[in-house]
């Protein structure tokens, strides 16, 4: 698509009248005086975690934010392949992909050997590498990922709008409040004209605080981000300019000899871009604010970094000038870890409430979005009673360890864009070559879980080597049995707090009498110990809370999808309808098996069981059912 052209318009771009791009949003009224989860912020970690919550009518979310509407443009803008996947069990990636500029390759720059003022073109790589992710790596305005989060938000099952122009003022939690109790009160001040001043008061049983890296909500629960908190002053601006640098319309990277690095990040609609300029090094304890840097400098420190090319710019979108700093804090909840065993959590933090990185590698916005994805399921399970309230432990245990490696990460990212500031000046092989070694950190998927009670041991990770338990479920393309549909396996896993088990079958006719994922399918339809059984409310449909799955070997033609186990093929909804798509093949007609692809165990078959955020739990053999059932049982409720 492209867009922009005659300056920069905020909203849908295929809403032809500008003036009706950006609808009216947010709630109106007094927010509610009892919620089960308030979350304080509208960004991305808020709104992700708003998206996820509001798939669920019977749990009451209420979402507030200072800011009196939505986000029309600025802030972060690359979006990781990990995000994409995420985006699409939300149900809004093919809108991401055709409006996003695609990023495709990356080129470096550096100062030119015989003249050093000017700089030249010194590589060019991949940008994300080959089977990463079916989904690529791209570029779109904050706001239009909100937008997003919000028209999920708007037609899910709850219906969710956020509250908009409320401002927390405290909150206090009930020492002596049971589990189910709304242990928390917070008081807002609404900050609307013609309600100045209103206090509102809300109990609720959980309060998420996605405030940004001045939490409020942090501040309240006696946590404090540690790091560095600023060392280096870049300037970043939105721009539609006329150039003659000849990767405008690349990601480029260009270290200077004297004026520092620029990090050129092309924009979405064909003719804007995003520049990256470093501006100085800061003293200890000074302020960026002190420097009272303009527009007019930020541009001519970017003209100077570009020599011998040009930069006129002839609109700014928007622009701002930051601190780069890394910063943590230790823990992501308000319980402290001496009291773990005794006291369940109250009160979360996410994103840069709890770790603020360099905008340089986009993490900011991505791990935000992950850490909510994290969290959203288990207040979801805790909620509805599938699991016991110790399970929301796991939310902090889990990503203030991933924060703090791409935290370490993102430092010397940043120091190496900076590089030239330091003795020797730019080093654009080890620019270029750090950039690759560590693609799978910009592309989000390097996280890896801990073995816990949601992440099995490895006994049988040789079953399915590409599969690594903790890690994302990685995607592959299959054939749909009942219709030959070419899709995505990883595209069953929606946003909606269910977790899949994904039986991968042995050579054998999965449709006879002894095969193994028919014995599979009558241990989860019938047996006692069956966590499908014990974990499935009665009269709710049977995947309603673990969704099986089959991927079989044979093309599928070979195979007769009414011989299949009934698990397989079963009836849902108030007509017991057939649901057909719980079994795949591979896509063999061209060349993707999705066996060979993940290193899957050909004689033996095994089971992948994936989490509702899409993160493998364990991998086990196909007739461990009592292994299986003991994952489940680990931290799942039975029903009554």
């Amino acid at each position: 698509m492209q867009f922009h052209l005659n300056g920069f318009q905020p909203g849908d771009p295929e809403i032809a009248d500008p003036a009706a791009r950006v609808p009216d949003s947010g709630a109106a009224g007094a927010v509610p005086e009892e919620v089960d989860v308030l979350i304080v912020g509208c960004g991305p970690a808020g709104l992700t975690l708003a998206a996820q919550l509001a798939q669920f009518p019977e749990i009451k979310t209420c979402i507030v934010e200072q800011k009196p509407g939505r986000l029309l443009v600025g802030q972060a803008d690359g979006v990781a392949c990990r995000t994409m996947e995420m985006f699409h069990a939300y149900g809004f990636s093919e809108r991401v992909l055709k409006e996003a500029c695609w990023v495709n390759e990356t080129t470096f720059w550096k100062p030119d050997e015989r003249t050093p003022e000017n700089i030249v073109r010194s590589g060019r790589v991949q940008d994300v590498e080959d089977g990463l992710s079916e989904f690529p790596h791209v570029i779109l305005n904050q706001a239009r990922i909100h937008d997003g989060f919000l028209d999920t938000m708007r037609k899910s099952p709850a219906g969710l709008e956020p509250h908009y122009s409320r401002r927390l003022l405290d909150l206090e939690v009930d020492p002596a409040a049971g589990p189910a109790d709304h242990a928390v009160t917070v008081r807002l001040e609404r900050i609307d004209a013609g309600n100045e001043g209103k206090i509102e008061t809300v109990k609720a049983r959980y309060v998420v605080g996605c405030d940004g890296a001045r939490s409020t909500v942090r501040k309240s629960i006696g946590r404090e981000l540690h790091g560095d908190s600023a060392n280096h002053a870049w300037g970043v601006m939105d721009v539609l300019a006329v150039t003659d640098f000849p990767d405008i319309r690349f990601k480029a990277l260009i270290q200077s000899a004297k004026d520092g690095s620029l990090l050129i990040i092309p924009r979405e609609g064909g003719y804007m871009v995003r520049i990256y300029v470093e501006l100085a090094k800061l003293e200890v304890g000074e302020r960026v604010a002190n420097r009272n840097i303009t527009a007019d400098d930020v541009i001519a420190k970017a003209q100077r970094i570009l020599k011998p090319h040009t930069l006129e710019v002839k609109e700014i979108a928007w622009w701002s000038v930051y601190e780069i700093g890394q910063r943590l804090t230790d823990k992501f909840d308000d319980v402290p870890e001496a009291e773990i065993a005794t006291r369940l959590p109250r009160i979360f933090i996410a994103g840069d409430a709890c770790h603020t990185h360099s905008p340089k590698a986009g993490q900011g916005m991505n791990v935000s979005m992950q850490d909510a994805f994290n969290l959203g399921w288990k207040l979801a399970a805790v909620l509805r009673k599938q699991c016991a309230p110790g399970l929301l432990h796991s939310y902090s245990a889990e990503r203030q360890a991933v924060a703090k490696e791409l935290i370490d990460f993102d430092r010397e990212w940043a120091g190496i864009l900076a590089s030239a500031a330091k003795a020797g000046g730019a080093d654009a092989a080890r620019t270029q070559d750090y950039f690759v070694r560590h693609g799978r950190y910009t592309a989000g998927t390097a996280t890896h879980y801990r073995a816990s009670a949601l992440t099995g041991a490895t006994s049988h990770q040789h079953l399915a080597h590409g599969y690594v338990i903790g890690t994302r479920f990685h995607s592959a393309p299959v054939i749909r049995l009942a219709d030959a549909k070419p899709v995505h396996l990883g595209h069953a896993a929606q946003a909606d707090g269910r977790f899949r088990i994904y039986a991968f079958s042995p050579a054998e006719n999965p449709a006879a009498p002894g095969s193994a994922i028919r014995a599979l399918c009558d241990f989860l339809s019938d047996a006692g110990q069956s966590p499908v059984k014990r974990y499935t409310p009665v009269g709710a449909d049977v995947d309603s809370v673990i969704d099986l799955r089959a991927v079989f070997q044979q093309d599928h033609r070979e195979l007769a999808v009414e011989a299949m186990p009934s698990l397989l093929l079963p009836r849902k909804g108030r007509y017991g309808l057939i649901d057909y798509e719980k079994m795949f093949c591979p896509d063999i007609k061209n060349g993707h098996d999705v066996f060979a692809m993940r290193g899957i165990d050909r004689k033996a078959g095994c089971v992948v069981v994936v989490r509702p955020d899409q993160y493998v739990a364990s991998v086990l053999p196909l007739d461990d059912f009592a292994a299986l059932a003991a994952y489940f049982d680990g931290f799942m409720r039975q029903v009554d």
